[in-house]
């Protein structure tokens, strides 16, 4: 079977009420793009966990419609145009998509990852280099986490050289559940894993299940009361700035916190609001994220 791309490029304010229609009325897939990337207009759009972002797609936006050769690109795209109440149906071209086999093409791109001194996140069609290692089998899904990201990978590390035996770890933000599933591969029990995503709480226990591994998961009502020896958040600055007094509480006094999703220049600024209860520092930096890490004070 042979495919077409339609693209289309339209103001910001159109282009994701265009891509929901064209997928209603038949489209296999659609994408928005910033239509200036690569270019010195390109432009960021973030959107951090638990905030709302204030746009959704860029000031120029390109919209890609996958579809099937014998779908009409001129009447599909007239449709749901006319569906979201543009007045001109937007100026589109086409490209020829070539037939493969896309499964094995995804896979081809994630290889086996090393991680620390011993640490493999391998996807499940692979076999681990190292059978002996701390092998984590984790396929790229919608849940944030493969050990990919550098934030990922500084909290991987710290925890692998930071976990004792039997320690209870609280995982906040856990995204696929990559950090807590490591830290019960370290020897840490009990392991707690939270996240604000329902989605992802259930790719985190999906995980664990394929990965042996005995970790507790719920959203931020079902966290268990106390204190944990080490907490971990890889969530992004302006979060974990707001969580400052909760997440610095749940650790046990001369127990561990470390936290990531942090830009090396917004690491002073975060330090400075976990400091009324953490000596935190700079532990490692990579590729321009950094991780903070430190213990909690026995006294405040």
């Amino acid at each position: 079977m042979s495919y077409r791309e339609l693209i289309a490029e339209l103001d910001r304010e159109h282009a994701e009420a265009l891509s929901d229609a064209l997928l209603e009325l038949g489209a296999l897939s659609v994408s928005v793009e910033d239509a200036d990337a690569d270019t010195p207009d390109e432009q960021p759009l973030f959107g951090e966990p638990g905030l709302t972002p204030d746009q959704k797609a860029w000031n120029r936006s390109r919209v890609v419609a996958l579809l099937a050769d014998a779908a009409d690109p001129a009447v599909l795209l007239a449709a749901a145009a006319n569906e979201i109440g543009l007045k001109d149906t937007p100026v589109f071209t086409l490209r020829d998509v070539e037939d493969q086999d896309w499964v094995r093409l995804t896979q081809s791109q994630f290889d086996p990852i090393p991680i620390g001194k011993r640490i493999w996140v391998v996807p499940s069609w692979h076999a681990a280099p190292d059978p002996d290692a701390l092998v984590l089998e984790l396929d790229p899904g919608l849940a944030f986490g493969t050990g990919s990201h550098p934030t990922t990978r500084l909290c991987m590390e710290w925890l692998e050289q930071s976990v004792e035996q039997n320690q209870s770890v609280l995982d906040y933000g856990c995204g696929s559940g990559i950090l807590a599933i490591l830290a019960k591969k370290c020897g840490a029990n009990p392991v707690i894993g939270i996240d604000i995503d329902p989605q992802a709480v259930e790719s985190a226990r999906q995980n664990s299940e394929r990965n042996h591994a005995d970790v507790t998961y719920g959203l931020p009502d079902d966290c268990p009361e106390g204190q944990f020896d080490i907490v971990v958040a890889n969530i992004l600055s302006n979060p974990l700035k707001l969580m400052a007094s909760m997440l610095s509480t749940r650790v046990k006094p001369g127990g561990r916190i470390a936290l990531s999703g942090i830009l090396a220049r917004q690491a002073d600024e975060v330090a400075a609001v976990y400091a009324r209860w953490i000596d935190i520092s700079v532990w490692r930096e990579h590729e321009g994220w950094v991780c903070l890490a430190g213990p909690r004070r026995e006294s405040l």
